[in-house]
C-alpha cells in the first residue's frame, strides 16, 4: 500500500511538471504599446506555446498562469540592429574578437561563431534588448561581410537567422578616394548583378567566372564571396551601408536605384539634409538620436533634432549607439529622440517592428496574435534610462534577469557579520 501512495504521488508529480512546462500565461489590464499602432492601449494578452495567442481590450482571459500588469507599460521585446554581441567579449583582448577575416571579404561570415554564454547577453537581456543583430566588422572591401540574428536567450541550441544582411562603408577614415571607394562599389555590384543561379551552381563554375571577372580577379574574390554577391542581387539582400555625408547619401541612394538594392543607411548624421530624397527612395534608416555632434568633417550637419526631422519626412528609423557593450542604450537614444520631438510611438517602432520589418524577421518586433511572445513588462517608463524590465519574455519564456552586476550587487547587500555603524 505505501508503494502503491508513492507511486500515485510520483505520477502527479510528474503531471503536475508537465503542466507547468506547457503552461499557457495571461499578462491582464498591460498598458501596451504593440510596436504597431499610433496609441497604446489597456488589455489582456495570452501566451500559448510561446506564441501570442490572443489579444483582448476588453474580455479578461484564462490561462494556467495570471501576471496582473495594473499601471505597467508593455512593449515589444527590443531588438538591437548594430551589435558586435556574441563576437567579441572584450574589445582590446583579440583572443576575444570572431569579427574579423583574413580570407574573405564580401562573403565573411560571423554566425557560427555566436557565443551564447557571452557575458553581454545577459546584461543587455536584462535591460529589454531580447534580439540583436550581430555584425563583423568591415572587410577591405567597401562593401563585405555577413551580419546575422539572434536571439539573447543564452540557450546553446542557438535560435538564428544567419547572413540576413551585409554590411558596407563610405567615408570616415578609409585611405582611399571617395570617387575611388565609389567607383569600386559601382563595378563590384556591375559584376553581382550579372550573376545567375547557374553561375553559383559549382566552385569551378565560380573560378571561371572570377577568372573571366577584371573586377573580381583584382579583388581576389573567392566562391563564398561571389556567392555573397549573388544574394545580395537575387534575394533581396538587406545592404547596410555605413555613411554620413549628405553627397554620399545621394550617390547611394543613385546605386539603390540602378541596382535595385535592398539598401539600409546606417549613421546618416546629414540625412536631414537629404530627407526629401531618402523618403522618396523609402530607404530606411538606423540612426544614433545620442551622436548629435559633428566628430568628423562628414557629419557636419548632425543636430540633435534629427529623429523628428526624419519623421516628419515619412522615413523608417531604427537606432543604435556607439559599439560597445551596452547595446540596451538605445534605450536612452529614443527617449532623446522622444524630448527633441518624436513621437513616443514611433520611438517604440524604432526600436521594435521598424527592426523586424526592414531587415525581414518574420514574427517578432510587434505584439500581435501570431507573433512570438517577445515581451517586455517595464516597472516604469522604457524609455527612461532608469526603468529596467520586470519580467522579459523570449519565445513565451520568462527568462532568468540575474548578471554579473546584480550578483555583485547581492554579494554585498547581504546583512553581514560587520560593525554596527556599516549596518543600515
Amino acid at each position: 500500500m505505501k508503494n502503491y501512495k508513492f507511486l500515485v504521488i510520483f505520477m502527479a508529480s510528474l503531471f503536475s511538471f508537465n503542466d507547468i512546462y506547457g503552461s499557457s500565461i495571461v499578462i491582464k489590464n498591460a498598458n501596451i504599446f504593440d510596436g504597431i499602432g499610433e496609441e497604446s492601449y489597456e488589455g489582456h494578452i495570452l501566451i500559448k506555446d510561446g506564441m501570442i495567442n490572443r489579444i483582448s481590450k476588453s474580455t479578461s482571459l484564462q490561462g494556467d498562469i495570471i501576471i496582473d500588469a495594473k499601471g505597467k507599460i508593455v512593449t515589444p521585446g527590443f531588438i538591437s540592429p548594430d551589435t558586435e554581441i556574441g563576437i567579441v567579449e572584450i574589445g582590446a583582448l583579440s583572443v576575444t574578437r570572431d569579427d574579423q577575416s583574413s580570407i574573405y571579404d564580401i562573403g565573411f561570415s560571423i554566425h557560427d561563431a555566436f557565443n551564447p554564454n557571452s557575458t553581454l547577453i545577459p546584461w543587455n537581456r536584462s535591460n529589454g534588448i531580447t534580439s540583436a543583430l550581430t555584425l563583423p566588422r568591415n572587410t577591405s572591401s567597401p562593401i563585405g561581410g555577413l551580419g546575422s540574428f539572434f536571439l539573447l536567450d543564452s540557450k546553446l541550441d542557438i535560435s538564428s537567422e544567419a547572413d540576413i544582411v551585409m554590411i558596407g562603408r563610405i567615408g570616415g577614415s578609409g585611405s582611399s578616394s571617395r570617387s575611388e571607394t565609389l567607383s569600386l562599389i559601382d563595378d563590384i555590384l556591375s559584376f553581382a548583378s550579372s550573376l545567375n543561379k547557374k553561375d553559383i551552381s559549382s566552385n569551378k563554375i565560380i573560378d571561371e567566372i572570377i577568372d573571366d571577372s577584371a573586377i573580381a580577379s583584382y579583388m581576389e574574390l573567392m566562391p563564398r564571396d561571389v556567392v555573397a554577391l549573388y544574394r545580395l542581387m537575387n534575394e533581396s539582400l538587406p545592404l547596410i551601408m555605413k555613411v554620413h555625408r549628405a553627397s554620399d547619401i545621394l550617390k547611394l541612394l543613385e546605386l539603390k536605384k540602378k541596382y535595385g538594392l535592398n539598401l539600409i543607411l546606417m549613421g546618416a548624421q546629414e540625412a536631414s539634409l537629404v530627407s526629401e530624397e531618402i523618403s522618396a527612395s523609402k530607404t530606411p534608416l538606423i540612426i544614433n538620436p545620442i551622436d548629435n555632434i559633428p566628430n568628423s568633417f562628414d557629419e557636419l550637419a548632425s543636430n540633435i533634432n534629427l529623429a523628428a526631422r526624419l519623421e516628419s519626412a515619412g522615413i523608417t528609423m531604427m537606432f543604435n549607439v556607439a559599439r560597445d557593450h551596452n547595446y540596451h542604450l538605445i534605450r536612452q537614444g529614443a527617449g532623446v529622440a522622444v524630448a527633441n520631438g518624436m513621437s513616443y510611438s514611433e520611438a517604440i517602432k524604432a526600436l521594435s517592428s521598424n527592426v523586424a520589418d526592414s531587415l525581414n524577421i518574420s514574427k517578432r518586433g510587434s505584439i500581435k496574435v501570431g507573433n512570438y511572445a517577445d515581451l517586455i513588462i517595464w516597472e516604469a517608463d522604457p524609455l527612461e534610462p532608469s526603468s529596467m524590465p520586470e519580467k522579459v519574455f523570449i519565445n513565451g519564456e520568462d527568462m532568468d534577469l540575474t548578471t554579473r552586476s546584480t550578483r555583485l550587487r547581492d554579494r554585498y547587500i547581504k546583512d553581514l557579520e560587520k560593525p554596527n555603524t556599516y549596518r543600515n
